[in-house]
């Protein structure tokens, strides 16, 4: 999951499904990759330096993407300077917490913790931008939030099976508050995406997290160590050409159809863990993420759902010549 993105949707000119999904599950692998080398960073460097280096770095990668397009002239234009502040704000803080519980939790568990950014976007839109939920998705936002807790469980209860470790309780409550935060900063998007251009949203991001980042030099930043610098480094590659890739898929096909792959992470992030951290999940982690992963799923389709009566209002409305 990309901490604090929310990339905007772009209405596909052409639709190619297959392609919209290679290009996610692309993306999805890119942004596992990239969590995996900031948790093998997360001994020597504070989250701070770690948000810093990702997000620098993946200004270059942007930037050249732009001149590809040749769009660097236009790409960069905003006229709500102030939408991109405050999301960068809320963004950066997502990052932070989430790069921060990289430190005491396993991968996998993380990644599934954050799932629960999509969900409180269907809250959050409610309060804050009007937007209508019913019952059905007001019920899968439920379900889902319940699988979270079940991931938590272990490391905020007695169902540990012994005492809590409070570095791993720390942790827990660090993404969950990243995934609040993301959340947040999805809203914030979804004001922005109203006057401003995907390029424009992912780049000033990158800037602003990287300024806010530097804000936590005094706090105990440290020289890396060459091999550290250079996970440091891959990871912010790593999520500038994640970026690019993940709103490239929602260029060829509309969010329900991409949207599912985003689960494809939680098999990465297993694999990844088990084999580059030695990290095998436990049973009742597995059994919140399948809750999880089956609330998302109802609310994606529910959507599409909605979108398709939605397509036929608009049809039975358009004048037949």
């Amino acid at each position: 999951m990309v901490y604090g993105s929310g990339i905007p949707v772009e209405s596909p000119a052409a639709m190619s499904p297959y392609r919209a999904i290679l290009f996610k599950i692309g993306s999805v692998t890119l942004f596992v990759l990239m969590s995996a080398l900031i948790k093998g960073a997360s001994d020597e460097v504070p989250p701070g330096q770690a948000v810093f280096f990702r997000s620098i770095f993946a200004v270059p990668v942007i930037l050249g993407w732009l001149v590809w397009r040749q769009q660097l002239r236009t790409g960069l234009v905003t006229v709500n300077p102030m939408g991109h502040v405050w999301r960068g704000v809320v963004g950066t803080a997502a990052m932070g917490l989430g790069f921060a519980g990289l430190g005491f939790l396993p991968l996998a568990e993380v990644q599934s913790i954050q799932y629960a950014a999509p969900l409180l976007v269907v809250i959050f839109a409610a309060m804050f931008l009007g937007e209508q939920v019913r019952l059905f998705r007001l019920t899968a936002v439920f379900m889902g939030i319940v699988g979270v807790l079940i991931v938590l469980s272990p490391r905020l209860t007695a169902l540990s099976g012994g005492e809590i470790d409070p570095l791993e309780a720390l942790g827990a409550v660090l993404v969950l508050m990243s995934a609040v935060c993301a959340a947040l900063a999805q809203v914030f998007v979804r004001k922005l995406v109203t006057t401003e251009q995907t390029s424009a949203i992912v780049f000033w991001f990158s800037i602003t997290a990287s300024a806010l980042a530097l804000c936590t030099v005094p706090f105990g930043w440290v020289v890396p160590s060459a091999p550290v610098a250079a996970m440091l480094v891959g990871a912010g590659l790593l999520g500038g050409f994640g970026q690019i890739l993940l709103t490239t898929s929602y260029r060829w096909a509309d969010v329900s159809v991409v949207a599912p792959f985003e689960y494809v992470s939680i098999l990465l992030s297993l694999f990844i863990g088990y084999v580059a951290f030695g990290e095998v999940p436990t049973l009742i982690m597995l059994a919140g993420v399948a809750v999880v992963i089956a609330a998302g799923i109802l609310i994606i389709w529910r959507e599409r759902a909605l979108g398709l009566e939605r397509a036929r209002g608009r049809r039975v409305m358009t004048p037949q010549g």
